[in-house]
């Protein structure tokens, strides 16, 4: 009996194992999903305070940082919206602000009357070099707390979001 017992228990302990192992191997990929979006979350935090302390709504530099930098430096408000993932009427009340503050300029799209090209003012483009040099030594300071394998961890899991091939071996 204690043999079956045994055996059983084996048979328990075996299975478990791999189960074990999985959740293991779970917990470390929501760890390092966790630690992914601290430190995305920390630097947009820093990029979003200096924008505000340059008197800048976070939402209008994110709307001017897309428009500066799409392939021709231009968009139109709906491309505007789909870039930030937001209703094209809040990316026109965006694009109006950065009209209103100098940053921006709009014009009517060649070829179609209803569609509206903002492109940053030079202004505008000043602006975003300075938000960038300014937070760049709080990111460097930021980053250089992390060690190895949070790197490696964040790293891994922004290539898995974006669909990074598997390394070869």
């Amino acid at each position: 009996m204690s043999s079956r017992a045994g055996g059983a228990g084996s048979r328990r302990t075996g299975a478990a194992a791999p189960a074990r192992e999985g959740e293991a191997a779970r917990r470390a990929y929501f760890r390092s999903v966790a630690d992914t979006r601290f430190i995305v979350r920390k630097i947009f935090r820093m990029i979003e305070a200096e924008a505000k302390r340059r008197g800048i709504d976070p939402m209008a530099h994110q709307a001017l940082l897309q428009i500066h930098g799409s392939p021709d430096g231009r968009l139109r408000v709906n491309e505007v919206a789909a870039r930030l993932d937001v209703s094209p009427s809040f990316a026109s009340s965006l694009v109006k602000q950065l009209v209103a503050a100098g940053l921006a300029a709009t014009k009517r799209a060649a070829g179609d009357p209803r569609a509206t090209d903002v492109a940053p003012t030079r202004a505008g483009i000043r602006l975003l070099h300075e938000i960038d040099a300014a937070v760049a030594p709080h990111i460097g300071h930021f980053a250089g707390q992390l060690d190895a394998a949070e790197r490696a961890a964040c790293l891994a899991i922004l290539g898995t979001y974006v669909g990074r091939p598997a390394r070869r071996r």
